[in-house]
């Protein structure tokens, strides 16, 4: 049954995430916002004042400074971290609504960076627009947890056997310290801090190939596959996450190695037991 996180106080994300300040009103930001400096003058490519052909400026001197719109962008981007690691520990729970306004309320900002935040969440598949209540976070079983890793193995596989076969063995020895990293964040217990530096092994090792579209790709997929599955557990134990971030370091001898039966077989296995 659905509860909505603005009518209850059970439903807030409890220690989600770092709390981010409290933003002033635009009003207040207004009035602090320093007036350009004496004498600053936006300049044309003759060297004039800006006035070029078609254009209106109107006395203008310079443009306001945009310190508002980059403080915004900020507080969204910490809100947008905050609720992925809600969303990877489980404090966001399968099935229920959270509003804006009650999440502003337990980060300390207004419901405006909340909102955004909860769209960007939507357009990546982890919650679901509720009209006139908030988000619901959408609900996923082992089905697609399974469709998940099919697709990264069909995405991940071949580019990893490619590089097995192109990479030289010490750019795979420059990499260890990220697996190594998985081990340590494992043995923390923590899921989103190993989540986290799982995504980063990935990546780096993705990066390889010099596709960046296929790295984005691969790397939305893998974070979908972190969220938890509704009903059972939401977190895996520790050993679980000691044993995935042990095969890191065994693949990177694989691929050290170019034993491409081995990368073949680790990274299936690795996806599909990952979570």
């Amino acid at each position: 049954m659905e509860r909505s996180a603005q009518g209850s106080a059970g439903t807030g994300i409890p220690g989600a995430g770092p709390r981010v300040p409290a933003q002033p009103h635009a009003a207040e930001r207004d009035r602090g916002t320093p007036a350009p400096a004496a004498g600053v003058r936006m300049s044309g490519p003759d060297g004039g004042s800006g006035a070029v052909r078609g254009e209106h400026t109107h006395g203008e001197t310079s443009f306001p400074r945009p310190r508002p719109l980059v403080q915004r962008s900020s507080v969204r981007g910490q809100i947008l971290d905050a609720l992925r690691t809600a969303l990877v520990t489980g404090e966001l729970m399968p099935g229920e609504v959270y509003s804006a306004p009650a999440l502003g309320e337990r980060f300390g900002v207004s419901a405006t960076p909340v909102r955004e935040a909860m769209q960007q969440l939507a357009l990546e598949g982890a919650v679901e627009v509720v009209p006139n209540r908030g988000f619901r976070v959408i609900v996923r079983g082992t089905r697609e947890l399974a469709e998940l890793a099919e697709v990264r193995a069909l995405i991940e596989v071949p580019v990893m056997l490619r590089l097995a076969r192109t990479v030289p063995a010490e750019r795979w020895t420059e990499l260890r310290p990220l697996a190594e990293a998985t081990v340590r964040a494992a043995a923390s217990g923590c899921r989103a801090t190993y989540a986290e530096s799982d995504r980063a092994f990935h990546r780096a090792v993705l990066a390889l190939c010099g596709n960046d579209q296929l790295v984005s790709v691969a790397e939305d997929l893998h974070r979908r596959s972190q969220w938890p599955l509704v009903g059972g557990s939401v977190s895996r134990g520790r050993a679980d996450l000691l044993a995935d971030a042990a095969e890191h370091l065994t693949l990177l001898e694989a691929l050290g190695a170019g034993d491409v039966d081995v990368v073949q077989a680790l990274v299936r296995e690795h996806f599909a037991g990952s979570r």
